[in-house]
């Protein structure tokens, strides 16, 4: 029988390559005149040691397989090898981004139901004053002090039982749950998406196929739970010296600094971090030779962050930007240059962004728009070719439900004889040539009058002007009113001259006729995992208030 479980690649990398770098650590705020961090550096073989000894303390200590543990620690040490330990023994760890909020984070904390909690000190604190699982956490470890809460401490769980012996992995099948993963919630309360091990290694062999990963790579993972990926595609893992919950206040001398120290091929940065640095780099003429590939994702990039990241890079190489989302990834492939030199022009003028053509092994499909819950899967809900419609896929690594989340669930699964197909919430097409085009998010979009306006779409008519960063369509009050943010790096703006331009600008576009109204905005407020998805939610409710 197959074992899905992807923690055996760390396995076998450590009998292959015993003494090759697994992972990098820094050690904060090391960073010196001349770019250079201080790292902590662990071999696969140390690696897989550590994991194996934590697999035997968590077991010793009364966790067991199938338990659900709400994980609360910075990525680190500790972070990777309970990570891959949990994978290991089929304990199943439960992911919330902590920038959630604590209204919401109690409430996805108790609809999980975890029966275990790891976390530092503060987190503990947190957990007991604000009664975070108090029907369910039976099991604790504390990294770090533990005071009054008793549980076990992690330095204690890692030394139960040190022998050199490897830990036998859990031999998963595809259905065995592996993680929760909480959404970011960027539209509404997060949900706790189930994986199962047969979608995390199909994510795995789709990532490796598309993007063609060479084993001897060295990876940095600004967004350090990829990287629990890594041995799997034989890649050294690199963690920057950032907070990864705030990309677009990254230092860019941390990102830069180590691409240069270690000559990493492969990077995954959010819009907001390649923003960041790319304005850096382009403004102190920076190159980053080493760099083979660079991925982005969580929202689209704008056409100026890839221009100015680019220019860091060789000429051959491309910043790829795969659709895809905490439920489903990933599901397409595009590269900037296909962007840059093909796809631009359309996208400034309304035709929504290309977002590629579909990954093999999964079945895109564009249905009809609808806010009701769908049932059954039909062919006739597709609509045709060019047509702007719903985003639903079909495959592998598509997560089948949401973890205690009936109503989610309903409206986002359509049964299609044994598995389910999920509805993306996004808005887009297929062009003649098999690309797909993303054209906003379903419940984003705005009715005015008789005519409906999709975000993404209009937004990017207006974001090609040299005086704006960013633009967000919203519906207020039953109008179209479009927020624009300035761009940062201009000092004097004639805003006056800027709203009459963009007003102009939308009155001469059959898309962005009805908006009449133009307000500007100090800075939009955006997600708190990626920092590049705007909360129109929060921007509506300013810009009503504006407008009262």
């Amino acid at each position: 029988m197959e074992n899905y479980n992807i923690a055996s690649a760390l396995v076998e990398k450590a009998k292959t390559q015993p003494d090759v770098l697994a992972i990098a650590f820094p050690i904060r705020n090391s960073i010196d005149k001349n770019g250079i961090t201080r790292y902590k550096k662990i071999s696969f073989k140390e690696l897989a040691h550590e994991t194996s000894c934590m697999a035997r303390g968590l077991l010793a200590s009364g966790f067991q397989k199938g338990d659900k543990v709400l994980m609360m620690v910075p990525p680190g040490f500790d972070f990777f090898i309970l990570g891959f330990s949990m994978l290991q023994t089929g304990i199943v760890p439960i992911f919330i981004d902590p920038g959630t909020g604590l209204k919401n984070l109690k409430k996805c904390i108790n609809e999980s139901e975890p029966n275990g909690f790891i976390g530092i000190s503060k987190a503990h604190v947190a957990r007991i004053l604000l009664g975070w699982g108090k029907k369910s956490i039976r099991k604790t470890i504390t990294i770090g002090p533990r005071l009054f809460w008793g549980g076990k401490k992690m330095k204690t769980v890692l030394a139960i039982d040190r022998s050199e012996t490897s830990f036998p992995v859990f031999n998963a099948g595809p259905n065995d749950l592996a993680a929760i993963l909480f959404t970011t919630g960027s539209t509404g309360l997060p949900k706790g998406v189930s994986y199962s091990h047969g979608n995390f290694k199909s994510q795995l062999d789709m990532i490796k196929e598309t993007f063609g990963f060479s084993p001897g790579e060295i990876d940095m993972p600004t967004f350090p739970p990829f990287a629990l990926f890594n041995p799997a595609l034989g890649m050294s893992s690199i963690i920057p010296d950032m907070d990864p919950t705030k990309p677009a206040s990254v230092n860019p001398r941390h990102i830069i600094g180590p691409i240069k120290q270690f000559g990493i091929t492969n990077m995954f940065g959010s819009p907001a971090l390649l923003e960041k640095v790319g304005r850096y780099g382009e403004e102190k003429g920076i190159k980053l030779p080493s760099l083979n590939r660079v991925i982005s994702a969580g929202a689209p990039a704008s056409t100026k962050a890839l221009i100015r990241f680019s220019s860091m890079l060789n000429p051959e190489t491309q910043i790829f930007t795969p659709y895809g989302s905490t439920e489903a990834m990933p599901i397409t492939k595009v590269g900037s240059h296909q962007i840059l030199r093909e796809t631009q022009a359309k996208t400034e003028n309304g035709h929504g962004v290309c977002i590629g053509k579909v990954i093999k092994g999964i079945e895109v499909d564009i249905i009809k728009i609808k806010d009701e819950a769908i049932p059954f899967w039909a062919e006739d809900l597709k609509v045709l070719e060019g047509e702007i419609g719903e985003i639903v896929v079909k495959g592998p690594n598509v997560t089948q439900s949401y973890y205690n989340r009936e109503n989610a669930n309903q409206l986002a699964k359509i049964q299609d004889g044994h598995v389910m197909r999920h509805r993306m919430g996004d808005l887009g097409y297929f062009d003649s040539d098999g690309n797909l085009w993303f054209c906003g998010r379903k419940s984003h979009r705005v009715k005015s009058g008789n005519q409906e306006l999709y975000t993404i779409q209009c937004e990017h008519i207006f974001n090609k002007h040299p005086d704006v960063f960013r633009t967000a369509l919203l519906g207020v009050n039953g109008n179209a009113v479009i927020c624009v943010e300035v761009e940062k790096s201009k000092s004097q703006i004639d805003r006056e001259k800027l709203k009459n331009e963009l007003l102009s600008w939308a009155s001469d576009h059959p898309l962005t006729k009805p908006i009449k109204t133009l307000l500007f905005h100090p800075g939009f407020p955006v997600d708190y995992r990626h920092n590049a998805k705007i909360i129109r939610e929060k921007l509506a409710y300013w810009a009503k208030n504006k407008l009262t």
